[in-house]
């Protein structure tokens, strides 16, 4: 994945304005459903039932569909509310989740934690050998595997490659924000910790466990999943219950909420591989300039995002109970820095239900 998780993003700190409140009258309150875990059986629920605007659904739809969007889909308390694809996508069709698949490996270390496999607390380096960098072995030290989820190991950020060559010193790890590729490291930790490929983890903890679908496709240095639109809302729902799926603990709550919490003091909208929306103020990638306000400013104050490149995403709102999934190519082919998607977005689903 390249550094642009998001290009929207930059948009956003021209955007002044902000939004105390985007929850609905009244939060559903029915019991979360969870599909089963083969087959195609998956829950409606009606925008009648929710009380929903039905005349803001094809001002949605158009722009999604304007904006090269491939599919788009809407779950409340597990339920499809919408579920909608454009341009000969389908629902059988894998697309690759980007940045937001950084979210996977965040809920993977997590899961190896509680297994007692590692912790996160220790450096990289009683996982993966000394030498993974090319800083000396006291700098490289310093670096945990809570720097790599937290985007603060002060390796330098100005190249995607994760060779030891290209791994060098910037500044001493837990002091300064970038957001870097040397995250997938952790793939490297949980693979050795687990004594299995990252793969076979993978679908033996996560995929299997919630009946999503999909593989680990190796770009590069990446190694990007891909999957149907959803498996993405299948993963979305597992995070918006807290890390459990039904009655079963997939990840443990006290990791999710770390996860999903401002997890160092540089930027308050980053979690562990999660943007956060919400908070006083924010960092983009590839800039170490602070910008005040909400990384979105018109979506919910609760929010937790996995933001990939060419606006793949997974929006988790717990207030509403709602996850929301965009995959698609880029919203915009020109300025892509300057972007405002997610903005014009969040101001037409909040029309569905104000």
């Amino acid at each position: 994945m390249t550094k642009t998780i998001c290009t929207i993003l930059a948009a956003l700190s021209f955007i002044s304005c902000s939004k105390d409140s985007t929850e609905p009258d009244s939060t559903p309150t029915e019991t979360m459903y969870f599909p089963p875990l083969t087959g195609n059986a998956w829950e409606t629920k009606s925008l009648t039932d929710l009380k929903w605007n039905q005349n803001a659904v094809q001002p949605l739809l158009d722009y999604l569909e304007l904006k090269h969007s491939k599919s788009f889909m809407i779950l409340v308390n597990g339920r499809i509310v919408l579920e909608n694809y454009f341009n000969n996508h389908t629902a059988t069709t894998n697309w690759y989740w980007a940045s937001a698949g950084k979210t996977l490996t965040s809920t993977l270390t997590g899961i190896a934690q509680q297994e007692g496999l590692l912790n996160i607390n220790n450096k990289v380096s009683a996982y993966i050998g000394t030498g993974w960098t090319s800083e000396t072995i006291a700098q490289e030290n310093q670096i945990t595997c809570k720097n790599l989820l937290s985007m603060t190991s002060g390796l330098d950020d100005s190249t995607d490659e994760v060779e030891p060559a290209n791994l060098i010193y910037k500044a001493d790890a837990g002091t300064r924000w970038a957001y870097h590729n040397v995250y997938v490291k952790l793939q490297d930790v949980v693979a050795k910790a687990s004594g299995q490929s990252w793969e076979n983890y993978f679908n033996a903890k996560l995929r299997d466990k919630i009946g999503m679908n999909g593989t680990w496709v190796q770009i590069g240095v990446n190694s990007v999943y891909t999957s149907t639109t959803r498996s993405m809302a299948r993963f979305g729902l597992l995070m918006l219950n807290k890390g459990k799926w039904e009655n079963n603990v997939i990840l443990n709550e006290s990791f999710f909420n770390e996860a999903t919490a401002t997890s160092q003091n540089i930027n308050l909208g980053y979690g562990y591989l999660w943007w956060l929306n919400g908070k006083s103020s924010y960092h983009l990638p590839q800039s170490q300039l602070t910008f005040q306000g909400s990384v979105i400013p018109t979506g919910p104050n609760d929010m937790f995002m996995a933001l990939g490149k060419n606006d793949q995403k997974i929006y988790v709102v717990p207030s509403k109970k709602m996850v929301v999934i965009r995959m698609g190519d880029a919203a915009d082919n020109v300025n892509l820095a300057l972007s405002d998607f997610d903005k014009t977005l969040w101001e037409k689903i909040n029309a569905l239900y104000q």
